[in-house]
C-alpha cells in the first residue's frame, strides 16, 4: 500500500473484490445453513442439527475449493511447501496447519450454531461489533494510533450495533394494554 498525499491509500481492487466475494459467500452460507437447520429440526430421523449441517457444508465447500486451489496455485504448491518446510520444519508446519484448521472449524461451528439460534442479522451485527473491538484492542495493545477513518468506521459500527440492539429490545417488549 502506498500513501499518496491527500488521496488516501491505494487499494488492490482484485483483493478487495475477492474479500467481498468471500464475505458474500460467508453470509450466504450462514443464511442457507440457518434456514436448512430450522427446516430439518422437525425431522428427527435425519439428525441434522446445526453442527451436522455445518459439517456437511464444509465437506461440500472443500470439494468445490480444492479444484480452484489446484488450478490457481498448483504450479507453485510444491515449491512453496518445500520453502515453508525448510524455513519452519515439516513437523511444526503440519502441527500449525492442523491446529489452525481445528480451531477455525470449532470457532465457525459455534458461530454457525449461534446464527441458527439468533438469526443471521443479529449474528452479523455482533460479528461487526467483535471486529471493532478487535481493532480497538489491537490499536491499544500494539500502540498504533487510530486514523481518522478507523475512528469514524468504528464509531459507525458501534452506533449501528447499539441502534440494532435498542430496536430489537423495543420490538420484543410486550405492549401494555390501555384500559
Amino acid at each position: 500500500r502506498q500513501q499518496r498525499p491527500g488521496k488516501g491509500v491505494d487499494i488492490n481492487v482484485a483483493a478487495f473484490g475477492y474479500a467481498s466475494l468471500a464475505n458474500l459467500a460467508a453470509a450466504l452460507k450462514g443464511k442457507l445453513g440457518g434456514s436448512v437447520t430450522k427446516a430439518l429440526k422437525g425431522d428427527k430421523s435425519k439428525n441434522m442439527d446445526s453442527a451436522n449441517v455445518y459439517a456437511v457444508m464444509n465437506f461440500i465447500s472443500f470439494f468445490f475449493t480444492v479444484p480452484m486451489v489446484i488450478i490457481a496455485e498448483g504450479s507453485t504448491l510444491k515449491e512453496e511447501w518445500d520453502h515453508a518446510c525448510e524455513e519452519h520444519g515439516s513437523q511444526a508446519l503440519i502441527t500449525n496447519i492442523a491446529l489452525s484448521g481445528f480451531f477455525f472449524y470449532v470457532y465457525n461451528e459455534f458461530a454457525f450454531a449461534f446464527t441458527a439460534q439468533v438469526g443471521a442479522v443479529t449474528s452479523s451485527v455482533l460479528n461487526t461489533a467483535k471486529r471493532v473491538i478487535i481493532i480497538v484492542v489491537s490499536s491499544v495493545m500494539f500502540m498504533e494510533p487510530m486514523t481518522k477513518n478507523t475512528v469514524i468506521g468504528s464509531a459507525i459500527a458501534i452506533t449501528g450495533t447499539f441502534g440494532y440492539s435498542l430496536a430489537s429490545k423495543a420490538k420484543a417488549a410486550p405492549k401494555k394494554k390501555t384500559s
